[in-house]
Parts: C-alpha cells; structure tokens; sequence
C-alpha cells in the first residue's frame, strides 16, 4: 500500500473511532434512530444538487445506502443506546473485517494467509469474551446489533467492489438519500411523534457538534476514505487496517467520557490487537487470476 494512502487510512480509523465517544453525546439528548436519521439527511442535502450522480447502476446507491445507513450506523446508536460503552462498541464492529476477508475469499478468489487465520482467531475470541461478560441482557442485546453491524458493514464493503465505481465522494452523497426515509418511519413506529416534537428543545450545541462530526467526518470524510482504499486494493487488504479504529475509540472514550477500561474489556483488546501481530497486514496469497491495482 502506498504511503499516502496508508496515512489516509489512519486519519479515516482516528476520525472513525472518536465518532463513537461522540456519537454517545449526541444520544444523551437525541433518539438514537431520530439522530442516525438526521445524520444521513444532512449527508446527502444540498449536496446532491450540486454533485452528479456517480455513474453506477441506481440499485447500488440504493443497497448501500440502506446498508449502511439502517443496517449498520442505526444498530450502532441502538447498541451504545442499550448500554455497550463506545470503546466497546468500535471494538465490536471491528469484527466486519473478518467477514470482510470471507467475502474476499469467497467473491473475489483472494487467499488467506496463515497468519490471516489465526487472527480471524484471536479476534473472534475476543469478541465472545465482549459477549459472554456483558453486564444485563439490554448489552448483550446491543453486542448482538453490533454484530449484525459489522457483518452488515462487510456486505457494504462488497458492493463497494461489485460497483466498481470510481467517483466514491458522490457515491457517499448520493447513497445517503435513502436512508432517512425508512429511519423517520421506524422512529415514528417506535416512539410516536414524541421524538420530533422534542427535536428543538433537545438540540444544544453538544448534540449539534455530534450530529456535524458524524456528517462531516464520520460520513463525508471517512467513506469517501474508506471507499477509495476498496476501490484501489483488495478487501482483504483493507479490511485489516479497521482494526485500528478500536484503539482511537477507546482513547477517546477514556478522553471524552472519562471511560476506564476494566480487565476483561482490556484483554479483549489485546486478543484483538494480536490479530494485527498475527499477520493481518501482511500480504495476501494473489488470487489465482492477477489482479492489476490501479492507483490514481
């Protein structure tokens, strides 16, 4: 991986993992449904009238639109909303990195090396570590959306490389059209109009700052990123480098929140971590085809 785009990646896994300790600001005073729904209506308005359409079929803006926005970032907010600390949960979702590299093996012929396997291992023994010491069963049920999050984020890093699109900043633009619509329903079905109604009175400059950095940086920034590192490697080679988003979301909670993290949380992480020592980052076996990688 070249060096400019290895420092984009760690700038987009900083911006990423801060997110969740932000995000958990924003959910002290927004519903977490209302609070995704916003984010991805400001995401995508005005900037789609002044951004073209990227020139892919219109079902992958729609796909990934909903994957990513109700299928993955609304069961992140329910998950911190039922209790899993933000550091915790940027650690869970780390876990699409490795449905990422099955769906590499098992869409794009790409082979794992060993080291690649035993560290689809150790994280996922850390990740049932997370589960099975979950205080109450509202956290076990938001260690479980997470995961569902992170396997949903996998399934978006696919369509990412099904597209094959080239303008990925117009991409994360004009996906986020369709997410709001479904998320403003759900809200309505789950609360009523209670949320909406509070919207104004609720809104203060913290909830205000965490719904812009997740627009901004967490959304604009971070998939634009993310998307272009899809479109220039191989999943499994990008998908590794996320891991690095738990380490900046811990920090940040313990910074922001005050968050301590006890000994069960801590040896999760390094079972985690292990798995970059593991050989996560090493290269891949080529698939049987080569594969030419394009670079701008």
């Amino acid at each position: 991986m070249q060096k400019k785009h290895l420092l984009l990646a760690v700038l987009v896994t900083m911006v990423w993992g801060l997110n969740f300790p932000i995000t958990k600001l924003g959910l002290a005073t927004l519903d977490p449904l209302l609070l995704t729904a916003l984010r991805f209506t400001l995401a995508a308005l005005p900037w789609v009238f002044f951004i073209r359409r990227p020139q892919v079929a219109v079902w992958w803006l729609v796909a990934y639109g909903l994957i990513f926005g109700v299928a993955m970032w609304a069961l992140i907010n329910l998950g911190i909303e039922l209790g899993v600390p933000p550091g915790t949960a940027a650690l869970l979702i780390q876990f699409s990195a490795f449905f990422t590299l099955g769906w590499g093996v098992v869409l794009f012929r790409e082979r794992l090396s060993r080291g690649q396997g035993v560290g689809v291992l150790l994280a996922a023994s850390g990740v049932m570590l997370i589960v099975w010491s979950s205080p109450g069963e509202a956290t076990t049920l938001g260690c479980m959306l997470l995961l569902v999050s992170a396997f949903s984020w996998s399934v978006g890093n696919v369509i990412i490389k099904r597209s094959g699109v080239r303008e990925v900043f117009a991409f994360v633009v004009w996906a986020s059209l369709f997410p709001p619509i479904p998320l403003f329903l759900l809200t309505w079905w789950a609360h009523g109009s209670a949320p909406f109604t509070s919207l104004v009175t609720q809104l203060d400059r913290v909830s205000v700052f965490s719904l812009m950095f997740q627009v901004y940086g967490a959304t604009h920034f971070c998939y634009w990123g993310w998307n272009l590192l899809l479109r220039e490697y191989p999943v499994s080679r990008v998908a590794p480098l996320s891991l690095l988003i738990p380490v900046f979301g811990v920090l940040g909670s313990m910074a922001i929140l005050g968050h301590r993290v006890g000994i069960t949380e801590g040896l999760s992480i390094a079972l985690i971590l292990s798995a970059l020592a593991a050989g996560l980052f090493k290269k891949t076996i080529p698939p049987v085809e080569a594969v030419q990688v394009r670079t701008p």
